[in-house]
């Protein structure tokens, strides 16, 4: 889907190995666009995003699997490295809980520690894995 060979796609690239979070957007009942900051991993072509069970985006991905990601501008007027994917978005029961998904407690074990836990913990707590299909990718 991306050409990681291309300047944009290498820019691209470099935000999903590089970014700590991403923004989602997902549509609540009414259809009006929640988006929020999320930790992520990306592995092949979706991202792994982890939460809690009892929260609205969690709600939001059950009813209503379209959503929206983006990453924070490189620059203050928002003028370089606009990235923005679309995707579908669905509750994955098939993976194994946080803690246990090399790459992602790779990344954020240090987040999971200055949030007082430990990874079983996050793991217990953050037990719902969304899994986003990405569909397109536009930016510049």
């Amino acid at each position: 889907m991306i050409d990681f060979t291309s300047q944009f796609g290498q820019t691209v690239k470099r935000h999903l190995t590089e970014d700590y979070f991403i923004w989602l957007t997902t549509v609540d009942s009414h259809l009006m666009p929640q988006p929020r900051p999320v930790w992520f991993i990306w592995e092949d072509d979706s991202f792994l995003i982890f939460s809690e069970p009892k929260t609205h985006k969690v709600r939001h991905v059950s009813k209503h699997g379209g959503v929206a990601l983006h990453f924070n501008t490189a620059d203050g007027k928002a003028e370089q490295d606009i990235i923005v994917f679309t995707g579908t978005a669905k509750i994955d029961a098939s993976l194994p809980p946080a803690h246990e998904v090399p790459p992602y407690l790779e990344k954020y074990k240090t987040g999971i520690e200055e949030l007082g836990m430990s990874p079983e913990e996050f793991g217990q707590k953050y037990s719902v894995a969304i899994r986003v299909k990405a569909v397109s990718v536009r930016g510049w």
